[in-house]
């Protein structure tokens, strides 16, 4: 990626509705040379998609958490097992399999902590794979908007 795709990736992460006309001044260049330069960053993987941000709170999910899993027998077959449950769960924002003490490190967004305990007791603790778990609610999230590449 040169200095234009990078400017073009970084305006685009703040603001993906803004006009190809729009990206194509901020950058200073022609409107067809920012399309192409968008549509060849979308070939290349370097954007993989738009999305709408939205507001957990508004969507009856005010409390956060990170479950932390551990799982047995560890084999491809159960770890992938356990992804596919796990990311069918509408509690569930993202899923993550880790290396350490824990196997899995799930996001996930309910309604209250009540609603948490119940998740962790009905879609849980039933799963004969898991031989433990613990949770960390999440106080509060910041995340950058931006990602930068990085010099190799």
């Amino acid at each position: 990626m040169d200095e234009l795709d990078s400017a073009i990736v970084e305006l685009l992460q703040q603001d993906a509705r803004q006009t190809n006309r729009e990206l194509a001044a901020a950058v200073g260049i022609a409107p067809s040379t920012c399309l192409e330069r968008v549509r060849a960053l979308r070939e290349r993987g370097v954007i993989t998609g738009f999305h709408a941000e939205v507001s957990l709170p508004a969507l009856n999910r005010h409390v956060q958490a990170f479950l932390h899993v551990q799982i047995r027998p560890l084999s491809r077959q159960v770890i992938e097992g356990f992804k596919a449950y796990v990311t069918t769960l509408p509690e569930v924002l993202s899923v993550f399999v880790v290396a350490g003490g824990d196997d899995f490190l799930v996001h996930v967004a309910v309604p209250s902590v009540d609603s948490l305990h119940a998740l962790l007791m009905d879609k849980f603790t039933k799963r004969r794979e898991i031989v433990g778990f613990r949770s960390s609610i999440i106080y509060q999230h910041a995340r950058n908007q931006v990602v930068q590449p990085l010099d190799l």
